[in-house]
């Protein structure tokens, strides 16, 4: 009997025999954006790295850290970080169909530009930043305050009790709101679902290592207690993977 996993990955195959026909419904297509226009919206400066590192350097200086300084990062590290991992980087009139398709494309690519991933943060240790979880406006380059209070311990022991989740200074955490990118793709969706999040935990690993941060990706959580500290429901939307970043110990 095959296991759910070894199932998924042959259901979910393209085949020349058998490809689903699947009509879209332009009327229903989902938001490419999450706003929570009642919260309390946090501006973000815009950073550039005093001494920029190359890729290649940044590719040969990568690694997981998971022993952190007791020191903040700053609101405006904070910040670069966030644009880089999947934040605008340009506006372009695209064209999917024949129908004209305006928005930002991102500093990481996604299949089809249906961008289903969404960034939330828990910040620890951030200067001029209050301790609370935040959602990433991606399209205003705000924060979005969701709840307040410190979450070190409560993140740390969704984490299967990672202590890197309390110590490090900000906890990333990445989420897919499914139906952005099924809406298109079905059930093949998922696939590309779990490269976007990838391409974003990558991103984020390389641009901490240019302005001299350390950061590990983190894929061993109970989903349910993460989706519970985000008010997420679990289904419609549910926490993929997360990141933890710092200063290197």
């Amino acid at each position: 009997m095959s296991s759910i996993g070894d199932k998924f990955q042959q259901e979910t195959k393209y085949e020349t025999s058998r490809m689903a026909r699947h009509r879209l419904l332009w009327g229903a297509k989902p938001a490419l954006y999450k706003e929570y226009p009642k919260a309390q919206k946090i501006e973000l400066a815009s950073f550039e790295p005093s001494q920029p590192m190359s890729l290649d350097q940044a590719l040969r200086q990568r690694k997981s850290i998971r022993d952190f300084q007791a020191k903040p990062i700053s609101k405006e590290q904070l910040s670069y970080l966030l644009w880089a991992s999947t934040g605008i980087q340009r506006i372009e009139n695209e064209y999917e169909f024949g129908f004209p398709q305006s928005g930002g494309l991102r500093t990481a690519l996604s299949a089809g530009a249906f961008y289903p991933i969404e960034t939330y943060l828990i910040a620890n240790d951030v200067r001029k930043l209050e301790a609370s979880v935040y959602h990433y406006s991606i399209k205003a380059h705000q924060l979005e305050q969701l709840t307040q209070g410190k979450l070190r311990q409560e993140i740390a022991n969704a984490a299967l009790g990672q202590g890197m989740c309390a110590t490090a200074a900000a906890v990333f955490i990445w989420s897919a709101f499914f139906e952005r990118c099924k809406w298109k793709y079905g059930q093949r969706a998922y696939r590309y679902i779990y490269l976007d999040a990838g391409h974003i935990a990558e991103n984020l690993a390389l641009a901490s290592v240019s302005i001299n941060l350390g950061s590990c990706e983190v894929g061993a959580l109970y989903d349910d207690l993460v989706n519970s500290i985000l008010d997420i429901d679990g289904t419609e939307e549910s926490v993929l993977c997360m990141a933890v970043v710092g200063a290197p110990a």
